[in-house]
């Protein structure tokens, strides 16, 4: 939650930035002078890249690091792994198959599920 307090801020923050930027580097040319087209395609790219860049860094950056690690434990994921899924059920792994896992519950019962369903693996 922490976090996320941070982004919400930090978002507004380069918004406001943004805004002042677009707001405030431009000036109304007097009569008879020709604004600099150059300096006014600046002023309006420049705050949007800004915040592209803000939001690769905060958003989109560690969302593929962590779709990343979740690749990584999908495809290391063996027998005898104690994993628990993302309905939030423990289990061991038994058999693995292409595209599902079944897992040994502690009442003994097994269970399949997709192997896009496991959250992570549990410490023994």
């Amino acid at each position: 939650m922490g976090r996320l307090r941070f982004l919400s801020w930090g978002l507004l923050v380069v918004l406001l930035a943004g805004l002042a930027l677009v707001g405030g580097c431009t000036v109304a040319p007097a009569e008879g002078q020709q604004q600099d087209t150059l300096s006014s395609i600046l002023s309006l790219v420049i705050p949007l890249v800004l915040i592209f860049v803000v939001f690769y860094f905060l958003i989109i950056r560690p969302q593929r690091k962590r779709e990343k690690e979740h690749r990584r434990l999908i495809e290391e994921l063996k027998k005898g792994d104690r994993v628990i899924t993302a309905g939030g059920i423990f289990g061991v792994i038994e058999t693995t198959g292409e595209d599902s896992i079944v897992i040994k519950v502690e009442s003994g019962a097994t269970l399949r599920v997709a192997r896009e369903s496991i959250a992570g693996r549990r410490e023994r």
